[in-house]
């Protein structure tokens, strides 16, 4: 049975929140791992056939603050917040950990030969449930996530698990064409 993941990225305390759905509903975690290896041998353990990662896969050009395909997403879908360069990134290495552990992640992925996207959840968000409009992320997110197709959702979420979550169902929606790409960014069209 085909079935995909999602993975929210964190710096190294945090770790790695992880999630994985099927057709029929959420198949294993969310679960929280500290390391690139163990969250690679998990993923690779669970055969997953997509990986949607919730960090950017590659920093902006050098001499840039943002991607052009960040912009082109913020102007279309929502707002995110950019990835500058190797130079800014290099400047605040403490602000910026969980994207280097984005980066080593996509790199261990590759090596494993598990296909990974770049996701956002809150362009997922967005496209399933609309914009925000005043409420808190935690509520918007739990209610796109409770409108989604998903079954077996039991219990309190907290928001990463609720974005590993949501990169799962991004993922699934890549594997059934039901997505607009902007650059490697993938973003799910609504749900039907």
């Amino acid at each position: 049975m085909s079935c995909w993941a999602g993975v929210d990225v964190g710096g190294r305390r945090k770790g790695f929140h992880l999630a994985v759905v099927d057709v029929e509903g959420l198949s294993a975690g969310p679960t929280t791992l500290r390391t690139v290896a163990e969250s690679v041998e998990w993923l690779r353990e669970r055969e997953v056939d997509v990986v949607a990662v919730d960090s950017p896969i590659a920093p902006a050009p050098d001499g840039f603050s943002s991607r052009g395909e960040e912009r082109d997403l913020a102007r279309s879908v929502c707002g995110i917040r950019y990835t500058p360069d190797r130079r800014a990134l290099a400047a605040n290495p403490r602000y910026y950990e969980w994207i280097e552990h984005g980066f080593e992640l996509y790199a261990a992925l590759a090596d494993a030969k598990i296909l990974a996207i770049e996701c956002f959840p809150t362009a997922s968000w967005t496209r399933w449930l609309g914009e925000r409009n005043g409420r808190s992320r935690a509520r918007w997110s739990s209610q796109a996530l409770f409108a989604s197709p998903l079954r077996g959702l039991g219990g309190r979420l907290n928001q990463d698990e609720r974005d590993a979550v949501g990169a799962a169902l991004t993922a699934r929606a890549f594997a059934e064409g039901a997505v607009e790409y902007f650059g490697p960014i993938v973003v799910p069209t609504p749900f039907v």
